[in-house]
């Protein structure tokens, strides 16, 4: 299955499963969504329950509060996630707080799903990862998958949780293919996935970096270097856990993010490690990120922006020098 079918298999999932589940966006119904994720769902459940809104993210946002105020569970799509930035009070101010200015008396268990990242060439408008501002905000989980397995289990996990969800697919792992179970798929948020073993470092990735980091990894063992790649899958909650426990293992640490550098992801994960695991580290912690600047269109400036396979040999080799 491709990542982008895994999307409406996940919704279509659970909203058979559960009739509170609603969908709203703008285009999601009748054109399938703008990157033919959610092709079908408008035949099979209808226009009551499938939403096409009007071009307004302060309108899909607020009607996915209300709706999840008052007994359903909504799944609202931003179409690039760069567009938060038009709804961002709702998000932030609104939905993240209501559970803890109520006293728990209000739930929220809403999901927002939005196409992020850069690598298709859309430019600085419609091309950030923008999981870093949503990790910033108490009271919402973040999850970013980089398989269809994971968009099927992860967005199902993530419509049953009680709390609001913001949900990133990267937009250049669309066409990208892989096996999903038959029959019902649920995971867990919040557990990241060791997705190779080795014993010389560990390489933490993110979404589209996970591929990346995999490929750095089978040409460091061409030079017999072991490499452990931990997918994160979701920054909220975030699984230290797991990637102090492949650290203790190997004794070198490189985070591989898409997000701009400064107060990256792993950066966070970087100061845990530093802070509570600091004598099992036996070299530099060693960050491959995307610098900090706006993600040009051209081609050959957004691949040199990004981390590539090649930068992450490097990083992996100067946490080990």
């Amino acid at each position: 299955m491709t990542y982008r079918d895994a999307v409406a298999h996940a919704i279509a999932q659970e909203m058979a499963r559960d009739p509170s589940v609603v969908f709203i966006g703008e285009d999601v119904g009748a054109a399938g969504g703008v990157f033919k994720a959610t092709v079908g769902l408008l035949d099979r459940f209808g226009p009551t329950r499938v939403v096409d809104t009007p071009i307004s993210e302060q309108a899909i946002i607020g009607a996915a509060m209300g709706a999840a105020m008052t007994g359903l569970r909504p799944i609202a799509e931003i179409m690039f996630s760069d567009f938060f930035a038009v709804c961002w009070d709702i998000v932030a101010n609104e939905i993240a707080k209501a559970r803890y200015m109520t006293n728990g008396q209000l739930a929220l268990p809403l999901v927002i799903r939005s196409a992020n990242g850069g690598g298709a060439r859309f430019g600085a408008q419609h091309s950030q990862s923008v999981e870093n501002w949503a990790m910033a905000i108490p009271g919402l989980k973040v999850v970013a998958p980089s398989t269809a397995r994971d968009v099927a289990g992860l967005l199902a996990a993530a419509v049953r949780d009680p709390d609001p969800v913001l949900f990133f697919e990267q937009k250049s792992l669309y066409p990208s293919r892989g096996e999903v179970p038959d029959g019902e798929v649920v995971d867990e948020l919040g557990r990241a996935a060791v997705v190779r073993r080795g014993s010389d470092a560990t390489v933490v990735a993110l979404a589209a970096m996970v591929p990346r980091a995999l490929e750095a990894a089978s040409l460091l063992c061409a030079d017999g270097v072991e490499v452990t790649v931990v997918d994160l899958r979701s920054l909220v909650p975030l699984d230290v856990t797991t990637v102090a426990a492949s650290v203790a293992e190997t004794g070198h640490l490189v985070t591989v993010e898409e997000n701009p550098r400064l107060c990256g992801w792993g950066a966070e994960l970087a100061s845990i490690i530093a802070e509570e695991h600091l004598f099992d580290l036996d070299g530099p912690i060693v960050r491959v990120t995307t610098p900090h600047v706006p993600l040009p269109a051209a081609d050959a400036l957004e691949d040199a922006a990004m981390p590539s396979v090649e930068r992450i040999v490097e990083g992996v080799r100067r946490s080990l020098a």
